[in-house]
């Protein structure tokens, strides 16, 4: 069995390297609203790109790895 973070990366592979909001909230299963939150707050490193938010998908993965870490 692979490492956390191989695992996530193997859930994710459909995902592009950078992901939208809509995608980020499918992949945690979380709401919109926490969505934006996690990347207003830099919980999740984010680009903005004119309006819209690009999120790295190692990004994600690394938020996920940490949270398991607690």
């Amino acid at each position: 069995m692979g490492s956390i973070k191989e695992n996530y990366e193997m859930m994710f592979t459909s995902y592009p390297d950078l992901v939208n909001i809509n995608q980020l909230k499918e992949m945690l299963g979380i709401g919109i609203t926490l969505a934006y939150r996690l990347v207003r707050n830099k919980t999740i490193k984010a680009l903005k790109v004119g309006r819209q938010y690009k999120i790295p998908k190692r990004n994600v993965i690394a938020y996920l790895t940490n949270q398991n870490e607690i």
